[in-house]
This record gives structure tokens, C-alpha cells and sequence, in this order.
């Protein structure tokens, strides 16, 4: 594999539409070589614009992560090197360690793969940081890829906390942004223990709930949760920078 700064946008531009069918160019890609350690393996990951139509669809083929076995083809979509919240990840991987005549019962069974997974999503989570240093890039990442991330807070604790930093509400404060935990916490009143969120449907329902009332007038913000699985990403979350998450409603 080439060195990132050797490959023009094009090429990976290019690249990323073979191995993704998408019609549409990447937002971000990570390239990583010879990662050396407990295991040695190259592979580029791209995040591409916008959610694909298979995302939540279990029973649709899906065309994620290519494996290679030392530049040798092995197969088109190996699940096993990403967790369902970054199956809208693509990109190829070459092992240097796996067998060339691995079969996917094995594959399963693979502690070499579980350590690729394992740096992969480490390498995700860079990306991911990467992207939200440019506020347009972030807000195009996040409109399209938000119920993964939580996704990810309910089913991996490993990396929870660090997935929480990448959360983004609207609040009784943010107008018509959205406002991370961090921010939130930066401008809490320094009596505050808490962090006040409400659950519902929509922003306009949460937003004329008779239960913000009392915290309004206290001039405490409050996290709008309206999408079906921020009560469940919240309460596998429990707390943040010590301030524990509770519920005004």
C-alpha cells in the first residue's frame, strides 16, 4: 500500500466508489500501514456522506470492509472486523498474520481478527475526532450517522465514554444548533450537579413541555433527547465528567 501523502484526493475518491458502489464521494478517510505490535496489517477506512439505504436493513447485502490475506482477495464483506454501530464504515483491510485458506466458520473464531476489530474501531474513533474539528463536515457526519454512534454507547462499553464526546443536542439553549456534553458541562452553574435532559418526540413537543417550567426559571439548560435510542444511550451512559444524566421528565 502506498503512502497517504503519495495518493492523490482523486484516487481515493476513485477508490472509495469501487469499493463502495456509492455515486458519491467520501467525507473522510484513514489510511493506517503495517501496524506493528501484536499483529501487522494496512488497510484504508472511509465515512461516506450520507447513511446507505442497507444501514439498518439486517436481511440487505451489505458491501462494508473488503479482507484481503496478504494482498490476496478473501472476501467481500468480513463482518467480523467491524461492530454493527460502524457498519456504515468502508474500506479494504490486508492482514499479514491471517491464513490464506481461512473460511469464515473460522474467521468467527479468529483472535487475530478480534485484535484488528479491536484497532480498527480505535482508528474510527480517530476519524471521528478528525471530522469534528470542521463544524460543516461534523453536521453532515452527524445528520447521517448519529443513531450509530449512539448505537455504539448502548453496545460497547469499552468505548463509551469516548463515543460520548462525539454526542451532539439541541437544548433550551442552543437555538438552532446542537451543543455537545462538553459545552454543556463548561457552562453548567457551579451549584449544578446534574445534567437535565427530556425525552419525547420532537423538538417542538419537548421544547413546550410543562416539565421544563421549573428548570427554566432556575435558568438551568436542558438536552432535548427525540430520537428513540438516546434513552437508551443515555442510561448505559449514566453519567458524564462525573455529572450524573438525569431525567427532567
Amino acid at each position: 500500500m502506498r503512502k497517504p501523502d503519495e495518493v492523490k484526493d482523486e484516487e481515493y475518491t476513485a477508490f472509495y466508489k469501487s469499493v463502495s458502489n456509492d455515486w458519491e464521494e467520501h467525507l473522510a478517510v484513514k489510511t493506517f500501514l503495517k501496524w506493528r505490535g501484536q499483529l501487522e496489517f494496512s488497510g484504508l477506512l472511509f465515512v461516506p456522506k450520507r447513511a446507505p439505504m442497507e444501514m439498518f436493513d439486517q436481511k440487505k447485502k451489505k458491501n462494508n470492509i473488503k479482507l484481503y490475506v496478504r494482498r490476496v482477495f478473501i472476501m467481500d464483506n468480513c463482518e467480523e472486523l467491524c461492530p454493527d454501530w460502524l457498519s456504515f464504515i468502508k474500506g479494504v483491510v490486508d492482514s499479514e498474520d491471517l491464513p490464506l485458506n481461512i473460511s469464515r466458520e473460522n474467521l468467527q473464531q479468529s483472535k487475530i481478527l478480534k485484535l484488528i476489530q479491536k484497532n480498527l474501531v480505535k482508528k474510527c474513533i480517530e476519524l471521528f475526532k478528525e471530522i469534528s474539528e470542521n463544524e460543516e463536515d461534523y453536521k453532515t457526519f452527524y445528520d447521517a450517522f448519529s443513531k450509530m454512534i449512539k448505537l455504539g454507547i448502548h453496545e460497547d462499553s469499552k468505548n463509551r465514554k469516548k463515543l460520548a464526546e462525539f454526542l451532539r443536542y439541541h437544548s433550551t439553549k442552543s437555538g438552532e444548533d446542537r451543543v455537545s456534553l462538553k459545552t454543556y458541562v463548561e457552562r453548567m452553574k457551579e451549584t449544578q450537579k446534574v445534567i437535565y435532559y427530556i425525552t419525547g418526540e420532537t423538538k417542538d413537543a419537548v421544547q413546550n413541555s410543562p416539565f421544563l417550567e421549573a428548570l427554566k426559571k432556575r435558568d438551568l439548560e436542558v438536552l432535548f433527547l427525540v430520537d428513540p435510542i438516546d434513552e437508551y444511550a443515555i442510561q448505559q451512559l449514566k453519567d458524564y465528567q462525573g455529572k450524573t444524566m438525569a431525567c427532567a421528565n
